[in-house]
């Protein structure tokens, strides 16, 4: 959510007239993240978020758009793309493609307890219920292919250990992509960041332009490998046992997890560890030129993973007693 595309006042001005939410107010670059360039945007009809996708192909646009469009009707705590006056969810603007949602209360809850990963599961298993009904379909851009392509372009820069640790994980999740898990849309990002509080009630899940079509224990596995992990000291990124149990089986109740997905646990926690070592790695040794700009530290999944591959991790048993309601889609 970098700055890469510098938006003026006139030319946001202009943009917004193809949409009937009021004149501009307020504009406020976000300057968090690496991928896109988004704004605050208030107008005299309410918040938005303005993002211009900087690595998104237009033709690309459509899933992640209708797909939290589907999910907000569904109940899914998400933003709701605000479609223009000819019912187009994105157009071009400063020669990318844009789109405008609507901006959620809350806040990000960076050190989560036992209630936020609790509330947080649940809200992923009703995202995944409600996905089933979400019938496009999109490769995801971040998975075992990219991950060979990643560590042949990072490998001149990183040390002999981490070369040797890059190439034995790809050996070990040679097949994962031929595993016979649940597949459907996920977020494919929903890191604490990405999630919006009030109190201990989740009010937003936001950030999805790396959504696609995997296996939904996948994007499991993503969350707990950021929600769940002590956050500082010598124990940064081992997994928090309770928060895990909070975490998993809020999500079991909501949507029950198969035995594939249980047995395939460990490699699944691995999978997203690498995946996000190496767009880490990537994103520091070959950045991209722009405006505020902030590189997450790699350092913090190459701990991540070491620790999924010393200790690796099972899956609490699914706990007792009526499961959640799931979300309609």
């Amino acid at each position: 959510m970098s700055v890469y595309t510098p938006v003026t006042t006139e030319e946001l001005e202009a943009w917004l007239a193809r949409y009937a939410v009021g004149a501009l107010v307020e504009q406020t670059p976000i300057a968090s993240g690496i991928e896109n360039t988004n704004y605050f945007v208030t107008t005299t009809n309410g918040s938005f978020v303005l993002t211009l996708y900087e690595r998104l192909p237009a033709g690309e646009l459509p899933f992640y758009l209708n797909l939290m469009a589907h999910l907000a009707r569904a109940g899914v705590e998400c933003p709701a793309p605000a479609p223009d006056r000819t019912g187009a969810l994105f157009s071009m603007l400063g020669g990318k493609p844009a789109s405008l949602v609507t901006r959620l209360e809350g806040r990000p809850m960076l050190a989560p307890d036992l209630p936020h990963c609790a509330a947080v599961g649940a809200a992923l298993g009703r995202l995944h219920i409600a996905s089933a009904g979400y019938r496009a379909r999109l490769t995801n851009r971040r998975g075992p292919a990219w991950w060979r392509q990643a560590a042949r372009a990072v490998r001149p820069f990183v040390g002999a250990g981490q070369n040797e640790l890059l190439a034995a994980e790809l050996k070990f999740l040679a097949g994962f992509a031929k595993a016979r898990m649940p597949r459907g849309a996920i977020h494919g990002d929903l890191f604490c960041d990405n999630v919006l509080f009030v109190g201990d009630r989740v009010s937003g899940i936001i950030d999805f332009g790396f959504a696609a079509t995997d296996f939904l224990a996948y994007d499991l596995a993503i969350t707990v490998n950021d929600w769940c992990i002590a956050k500082d000291g010598a124990d940064t990124g081992v997994l928090v046992p309770e928060q895990v149990a909070a975490l998993v089986g809020a999500y079991d109740r909501v949507r029950p997890l198969t035995p594939d997905e249980r047995a395939q646990w460990p490699a699944l926690l691995r999978a997203a560890a690498l995946r996000f070592w190496l767009s880490r790695l990537y994103d520091l040794h070959l950045p991209r030129p722009g405006e505020l700009v902030h590189a997450h530290d790699p350092e913090h999944f190459e701990r991540i993973l070491r620790d999924r591959i010393l200790h690796g991790s099972h899956l609490p048993e699914p706990a007792g007693g009526p499961r959640a309601p799931a979300a309609k889609s």
